[in-house]
């Protein structure tokens, strides 16, 4: 007997007995609930989600993309998920991952190396894409740092993007609301990173919500967003013209706020990278508040190392180690 699972970019093919069982075991691995606001597709995977693309076990673990259609957002998003292999048996803690201006879910999954440490470690990786996408807005493809792959997980409030562009949201309830009901997630064990736009995110994510998240980290962040040029453009745009309303989504203003549960900060920044010599990270002014309001930071600037792939690669062990300490404490 062989049955069969129709994926967007492939066939799982299942014969005899043992096939079978492979193929309830799928079927098995998500379970199944009612979102209205997520679309149906053709498999006998989760009827909200679309699965991108075949899954793939690596390291003991297994990594998928899913796209489904967001509320928030207004446009089919894709996200990936790591799931380890203690998570056949138990749920487990949720990393999740942001990543850095022009990227998709696909540049961490393919070149962070992450797998390997979070197999280790018994954490998911959940990976989202960094922006809405194909929302048909004039300009929103016209630049880097600005519109597509460059959301800045910000809620806009200008009338051009505000009805898309709610990364913040995104990010901070209809994700993890949608990923704990559809995996084998602790819904309470959740931390936080990122790189670049990414690590910005990540930590205003953190700072503006005390308690959700154990632990949070990042490579090469965009510290203080409303004193450098990616920043100021990105706010101006989606935001407007008030500079009060800028410092919502800045971490250096935002550390200044905090009153939530211990929260040590993990940071490694590249000495060599071109975008902390031109201004745009600006790691000392978030240090430096840091001190003032007495909130914990590591920050470790590595010698001979830039703003690429290499250099996350290089510590991505070390981080998903401080996020397991919290996560499993």
């Amino acid at each position: 007997m062989e049955r069969s699972i129709s994926l967007d970019h492939g066939l799982i093919r299942t014969k005899g007995k043992q096939g079978c069982r492979q193929y309830r075991k799928l079927l098995r691995r998500v379970k199944v609930h009612s979102f209205r606001s997520i679309v149906t597709f053709e498999s006998k995977w989760p009827p909200h989600l679309s699965r991108r693309c075949p899954a793939t076990n690596v390291l003991g673990g297994m990594q998928k993309v899913f796209s489904h259609e967001s509320s928030e957002l207004k446009c089919t998003m894709k996200f990936a998920v790591f799931l380890p292999s203690k998570s056949n048996s138990h749920k487990v803690p949720a990393i999740y991952w942001l990543s850095g201006l022009t990227c998709t879910e696909q540049n961490f999954v393919t070149k962070a190396g992450s797998q390997q440490y979070a197999e280790k470690y018994g954490v998911a990786i959940i990976a989202p894409d960094t922006s809405p996408r194909g929302c048909n807005i004039e300009g929103e493809d016209d630049s880097y740092d600005f519109g597509s792959g460059a959301g800045f997980y910000l809620n806009a409030t200008e009338d051009k993007w505000k009805t898309n562009y709610r990364m913040y949201a995104y990010i901070t309830e209809e994700l993890p609301a949608l990923v704990n009901a559809n995996f084998p997630i602790l819904a309470d064990k959740q931390s936080i990173f990122g790189h670049s736009m990414g690590g910005h995110g990540a930590l205003v994510c953190a700072l503006k919500n005390p308690g959700m998240y154990k632990s949070v980290s990042a490579f090469s962040p965009i510290c203080n967003p409303t004193n450098c040029a990616w920043g100021k453009k990105a706010f101006n745009g989606y935001l407007g013209e008030d500079k009060e309303t800028w410092k919502e989504y800045d971490s250096t203003c935002l550390v200044k706020e905090y009153d939530g549960p211990p929260l040590e900060i993990l940071i490694d920044q590249g000495k060599s990278d071109n975008f902390l010599k031109e201004g745009q990270l600006l790691p000392d002014n978030f240090v430096a508040t840091c001190a003032e309001s007495k909130v914990p930071v590591i920050m470790r600037m590595q010698e001979g190392y830039d703003h690429s792939y290499f250099f996350i690669a290089s510590f991505m062990g070390e981080h998903i180690a401080h996020h397991a300490k919290y996560l499993k404490a």
